[in-house]
């Protein structure tokens, strides 16, 4: 049987129970997000016109980058900002589709496959990965490609160099105004915002450290209010998949309070929680809705708790709700006395489809 620290506020022992550094890993975030827009602008061959759809192609930690995207900026540019996460590119891509393939290790099969799919309908695809047959394949098609840096190890811990850079490309393509300002604040505000949440900070004074303990020993559920909060809730979702190794569950308000609310009844809330993330840019009915699906799901005996972002702008939001769930997840993991780095069933699953 697994045996976890004894508490979170001893940090040598958090320390020893994270030998992979993936809670260093995690608060880089900022500064990924800095050094990631730096290398999305200074790619060269980036079309600047006319582009009629922007599509990002990634799977899991390197798939989330495209839900970030879409959450900060579907509803002030133009055109669709799509993700597409298999093995196909959809049928309304063409030769003013500006494509996205984000892979971190350059070598996930279905965006291999998208990515292939994307150039044969004369797409304008721009790869991001630190290497792999992802940048082989961008090199041989003349295509470009940004070097994602390989400091960052795992897929997942390279969020703020994918989502930079994401923007970076976006910028230097005409699809959003000059977003550098903004970013260079929102890596400071990261910086900072990851600093309260260190292994350092005590857990009466450390909200990831509390969520931590609130859920250990339950399953999660992770509702998000629609937009920024939307991606963040599949991101926490994901992380405590892959950091903390438990099963966690994901959905959006307001779709939840039309399908996912009935589910709560006659007790099935035992053995569950939920937290609600929310966002100063949330649509106004939202907070009537949340009340009254606390009410209702409460009867059930499924405790709620809720998380809001802070900061001054979108991106620094959604970066505070990003960091506050990846965090919690690492700190989960060490509860659990599980190595939250390395991922063997999902190394077992890739290695048995190679056989």
């Amino acid at each position: 049987m697994r045996t976890g620290v004894a508490t979170l506020d001893d940090a040598r022992a958090i320390e020893a129970a994270d030998p992979g550094g993936m809670l260093r890993l995690v608060a880089s975030t900022g500064s990924q997000l800095g050094r990631g827009h730096a290398l999305g602008t200074a790619i060269q061959g980036v079309p600047d016109a006319d582009t009629d759809a922007v599509v990002v192609l990634g799977m899991g930690g390197s798939g989330i980058a495209g839900d970030v995207i879409r959450a900060l900026y579907a509803d002030v540019v133009a055109v669709p900002i799509v993700t597409s996460k298999g093995y196909a590119i959809p049928a309304f891509c063409g030769p003013r589709t500006l494509v996205l393939s984000a892979s971190f290790s350059g070598e996930t099969e279905e965006t291999l496959a998208a990515t292939r799919g994307a150039a044969a309908l004369g797409c304008r695809v721009i790869s991001l990965s630190a290497g792999g047959a992802l940048a082989k394949l961008a090199a041989e098609e003349g295509r470009p490609h940004v070097a994602i840096p390989a400091d960052a190890v795992v897929p997942r811990a390279a969020l703020g160099y994918l989502v930079g850079a994401c923007i970076g490309v976006l910028e230097a393509a005409g699809t959003i105004p000059a977003a550098g300002e903004e970013v260079a604040q929102a890596a400071t505000f990261a910086a900072w915002f990851a600093a309260g949440l260190a292994p350092e900070r005590p857990m009466e004074d450390n909200q990831a450290k509390t969520a931590a303990s609130w859920i250990h020993g339950r399953t999660p559920v992770i509702w998000g209010s629609e937009g920024l909060a939307e991606a963040a809730a599949l991101r926490w979702k994901a992380q405590l998949n892959e950091n903390a190794k438990v099963p966690a569950f994901h959905a959006t308000l307001s779709e939840l309070d039309h399908n996912d609310v009935e589910g709560w009844s006659d007790g099935s809330g035992a053995g569950f929680v939920a937290i609600v993330l929310r966002h100063a840019d949330e649509h106004p009915r939202i907070a009537a809705r949340v009340g009254i699906t606390r009410a209702l799901v409460g009867a059930a005996g499924l405790e709620v708790n809720e998380v809001r972002a802070s900061g001054a702008s979108k991106l620094q939001r959604l970066l505070s709700l990003v960091l506050l769930g990846d965090f919690a997840s690492v700190y989960l993991a060490i509860l659990r006395g599980v190595d939250p780095t390395p991922v063997p069933v999902l190394s077992e699953l890739k290695e048995r489809l190679r056989t």
